[in-house]
């Protein structure tokens, strides 16, 4: 994995203004840690920060299809292309020759060979920038899931982009201001796909080509979900989905460096562990596959179970390691260790934003960069539940019916909502109407099948959801909690093929033994413990010491006396309401409850600070 960055001007010589492409590139260096490239003409200035993956000495970059040819096209590349053996085979086929191992190399010449159509041929999970000196235009692509960013900003005469926002922010003719729409993004949680908070800023969609030239900005979809229907009975598909795991995660095995897994106990990160475990036997590998799960200290003895999650994870981590053979590590953290104003300062440094599922976040990094002392590339079980149909709000009739973005429901229940309206966040910025707006438009977009009515075709609706909201959301946060300690996440479950497959399977199917996840559940069914496979959901933990709730009032108070930019948002009566809540009414945590407010005040707080943020409502 590694980081871009780079400006295309076709009015100015660029090749006097290396320094700042440089810069640009140099606030990246978390995302690739081992070099540093800078590539520069005229018109087009391209960076790179490596993380070295496949082939260590050959997969420099930003590289030229041809080096030294001034006309020849050049890409700076992040990312992982899993079939890019098979496509390097049938381009020296057809006559193209190789003077590296790596992927980056494959990806320039599928462009000479295919043009533009080339990204109709790729798996994997990618974001790169393609200039093409013969035709002076810039390519921006990202993978069809979205699991690597891109983001890009237009400027008088050309346009910045890089793998996240701090890059671009970097570059002195943009600007860090938000407005009231970015506000609205940022509290609503919806993830509009190409929206990227700062004003002027875009981030490339999945799927998306942006194409920058001399007529300016223009973009296309080169794949998109579509309805189709499905004709396999039950045993062939359970078949399909267990032969198409199989093969994805052997082709993400695939590294010249160390490979683990992060693994939680729950059914897809056991999944996947389990299946990595096996192509490694098989391959022949002698060491023990190693998987990373986080606790807290004292969380078993303090757990009190609610609608999201029913038991601690760890003993049944040990048992899926213990069952495959892998070497487990817990990684084991306490409410200090998500309080370290060092460990904050790094996520929202990571995130470029306000962290959005509070203490989560803070233990993802921590559980990445202690995973970062033993390897550089982990397989996570994200997406497995949008597309299986794992949380709770696939199978609340309340919240299926709701006239809104299905997990605003258990928000709502858990007392965010309650939360954002008490500090006046929600009437200030019009959250309600911007949501039902950002709903209305995801739900155009969902390709249907002629004919399906009822339930089927709600729950169809349901997953298109999931599958280009939701997700998009925790990939983001996994890429930048993972990427800020140069650590390379592959998410099987993202595999386009699996995708493409599992959303048209009917819903009456996934859920055939009526529980959740049920096909997912029947195509590891002897490959795992059935206490795994027969275990509720569980999302990612989160802490219920109280102890955490109490550090988090603290310093929310601390904003009403220091002359918080919080106090330009909400009032400090709205604030002091909000700390009028019982102790341990905030217990639950994570991404639904009232206390992921009190974290988002505080990010926002230090956002505005530190990122020198302007705020313009």
């Amino acid at each position: 994995m590694c980081g871009l960055a780079g400006w295309v001007s076709l009015r100015r010589d660029l090749t006097r203004h290396t320094g700042i492409a440089s810069a640009m590139t140099r606030t990246l260096e978390c995302r690739g840690p081992d070099e540093h490239g800078l590539w520069a003409s005229a018109h087009a200035l391209l960076g790179h920060q490596r993380l070295s993956i496949i082939d260590l000495e050959g997969g420099k970059q930003p590289m030229a299809a041809v080096p030294d040819a001034p006309d020849a096209p050049v890409v700076t590349y992040t990312g992982e292309i899993y079939n890019f053996r098979e496509l390097r085979g049938e381009l020296e086929r057809l006559g193209h020759r190789f003077r590296t191992a790596s992927d980056t190399e494959v990806l320039l010449h599928c462009y000479l060979e295919w043009g533009e159509d080339f990204t109709q041929r790729l798996n994997g999970m990618y974001a790169f920038a393609l200039w093409d000196p013969r035709t002076e235009r810039l390519l921006l692509v990202r993978d069809r899931m979205g699991v690597k960013p891109l983001y890009y900003f237009l400027t008088d005469d050309g346009i910045l982009f890089g793998s996240e926002p701090k890059a671009i922010l970097s570059h002195p003719e943009a600007e860090a201001v938000v407005d009231a729409d970015g506000l609205r993004e940022m509290f609503s949680i919806v993830k509009t796909p190409g929206h990227a908070v700062f004003r002027g800023m875009r981030e490339v969609r999945p799927a998306t080509v942006v194409r920058f030239d001399e007529r300016g900005l223009s973009e296309y979809e080169y794949w998109r979900l579509t309805a189709r229907e499905h004709t396999d009975d039950l045993p062939t598909t359970i078949g399909r989905v267990r032969e198409l795991l199989e093969d994805i995660v052997e082709r993400q095995l695939v590294a010249d460096v160390t490979v683990g897994t992060l693994l939680s106990g729950g059914l897809d990160s056991s999944a996947v562990t389990a299946l990595a475990a096996r192509a490694l036997a098989a391959q022949g590998e002698q060491r023990p596959l190693r998987a990373f799960s986080v606790d807290f200290t004292g969380h078993s003895e303090r757990f009190e179970a609610n609608v999201q999650w029913e038991d601690p994870d760890t003993p049944f981590a040990i048992e899926v390691a213990r069952h495959v053979g892998a070497e487990h590590v817990v990684v084991e953290l306490d409410s200090d260790d998500v309080l370290d104003p060092e460990v904050r300062a790094k996520v929202l440094r990571a995130q470029d934003l306000p962290v959005s599922t509070g203490d989560m976040e803070y233990s993802l990094y921590l559980l990445c960069r202690a995973l970062r002392e033993r390897m550089t590339v982990a397989l996570s079980g994200e997406a497995a539940d949008e597309l299986f149909g794992g949380y709770t709000w696939f199978h609340d009739k309340a919240a299926v019916e709701a006239d809104t973005f299905p997990w605003h429901h258990p928000f709502e229940q858990a007392g965010g909502i309650g939360a954002l309206r008490d500090a006046g966040i929600w009437d200030r910025l019009g959250l309600g109407e911007y949501i039902k707006q950002r709903y209305a438009e995801a739900l155009a977009e969902v390709p249907r099948l002629d004919g399906e009515q009822g339930l089927e075709a709600r729950m169809r609706e349901v997953g298109y959801l999931n599958i280009t909201r939701w997700e998009n959301f925790l990939l983001d946060r996994k890429d930048r909690m993972s990427m800020a300690v140069s650590l390379e996440v592959r998410v099987p479950f993202t595999d386009h093929r699996l995708v493409d497959y599992v959303f048209n399977v009917p819903w009456a199917m996934k859920t055939h033994d009526g529980r959740e996840k049920s096909l997912l559940r029947a195509a590891m069914r002897g490959i795992l413990p059935d206490s795994v496979l027969d275990r509720k959901k569980n999302p990612y933990p989160s802490t219920q010491d109280v102890t955490y709730e109490l550090a988090l009032r603290r310093m929310v108070e601390g904003l009403l006396t220091e002359g918080s930019p919080v106090l330009g948002l909400v009032s400090a009566d709205a604030v002091r309401k909000l700390l009028d809540r019982p102790v341990g009414a905030y217990a639950m945590g994570g991404p639904w409850s009232a206390r992921a407010v009190l974290e988002r005040l505080l990010e926002f707080d230090a956002w505005v600070t530190r990122y020198g943020v302007r705020v313009e409502l």
